[in-house]
């Protein structure tokens, strides 16, 4: 087998994790949304996944490195999902749970150290709660799981198709 579609498709989940990257600054600095720190690290987990996308499409690995890439590219867009899923649940609690009582984000910073700030993000803050914009009924955090969930599961296919051409090859068939 070629490993010519791996380099393609490389590409292809680069392509799609920059457009995604792009559309996030545009709604941040043209439609003036501001992001919440759960925000932040979705897009940050886009970013290391569309770098090692890059890297991996310019790079024309063998077969050891398609794996390397395409694991760290899967556990990428995994933790996005996992960060995404994390700011649903926020964003869909009941109005007595909602965060009412957390501190924004600039506040952790100037008050609590590093860890403390970190564990109360993950916990969720004020900012995360907000839903601020939709586009066919789905809040951005839902689009994000989507792309995530997407990227995952052509990292899964495309695990199988280099696993399963290979154990084909060896049968004899």
């Amino acid at each position: 087998m070629s490993l010519a579609p791996s380099r393609s498709l490389f590409f292809l989940a680069f392509m799609a994790g920059a457009l995604t990257l792009g559309a996030s600054f545009y709604l941040e600095f043209g439609a003036s949304l501001r992001p919440c720190f759960l925000c932040q690290m979705q897009r940050g987990f886009l970013a290391v996944f569309t770098l090692i996308n890059l890297v991996a499409a310019l790079h024309n690995p063998g077969r050891v490195a398609i794996y390397l890439y395409g694991l760290a590219g899967m556990t990428c867009a995994l933790l996005g999902a996992v960060t995404a899923v994390r700011q649903m649940l926020l964003q869909n609690a009941a109005p007595g749970q909602a965060a009412d009582c957390w501190p924004s984000l600039s506040h952790m910073i100037e008050n609590l150290s590093l860890w403390q700030a970190l564990q109360s993000t993950v916990k969720g803050t004020v900012d995360c709660v907000e839903i601020n914009w939709t586009l066919f009924d789905l809040s951005l955090p839902e689009w994000s799981l989507l792309f995530f969930l997407g990227m995952f599961a052509l990292g899964v296919m495309h695990f199988s198709h280099l696993f399963f051409s290979r154990h084909v090859r060896q049968v004899g068939y």
